[in-house]
This record gives structure tokens, sequence and C-alpha cells, in this order.
């Protein structure tokens, strides 16, 4: 039985920060999707009271799909950014 300990294990070194901001760089949409999604909850967590004649269940499916709507527009603008990386954008040898 003969181990490898040869094996890069450099992903398992970096901290969460470090690791957040190289995702970020790979996809960038994907922090916007959660930056939108946060402040779409916290909206609905503020109007939540002054939400006039409306019941508790419709007020809160209306934010639910406002906020898949953004996620789902992050992920669809981030994989239209990753093929035009891809393919359109390639460097020229």
């Amino acid at each position: 039985m003969s181990s490898d300990t040869d094996i890069s294990l450099s992903s398992y070194d970096e901290d969460q920060g470090s690791k957040l901001i190289r995702k970020a760089r790979e996809a960038p949409f994907v922090p916007i999707g959660m930056a939108g999604f946060a402040a779409i909850v916290a909206y609905g967590l503020c109007r939540l009271k002054s939400r006039g004649n409306t019941e508790m269940s419709v007020h809160l499916i209306r934010k639910r799909v406002a906020a898949q709507g953004l996620v789902v527009g992050a992920m669809t603008l981030g994989l239209g950014y990753s093929l035009y990386q891809g393919f359109w954008a390639k460097p020229k040898l």
C-alpha cells in the first residue's frame, strides 16, 4: 500500500473570506443574486406591519416570488456571462 503525499490541499487551507472572494471572481453574478435576495427579504420584513389589507400569506408569496425571480435572473445573467467568456471573448492565439 502506497500513500500519495503529493496531493495539493490548497483548497482546504483557505479561509472562508478568501474562498468567497475567489468564488465571486469566478462567478460575479452569484453574490449579486445573494445580495438581492437578502435585500428583498429585508424589505419584506420591514413592510410586514404596513401591508394594508392584504393577507399575510399573499404578502409572503409576493416577496418569495420576487426574491426567486431576482436569483433566477442573476443566475441567467451569470450563465450568459460565462458563455460569453468561454466562446466569444477568447483571446486570439
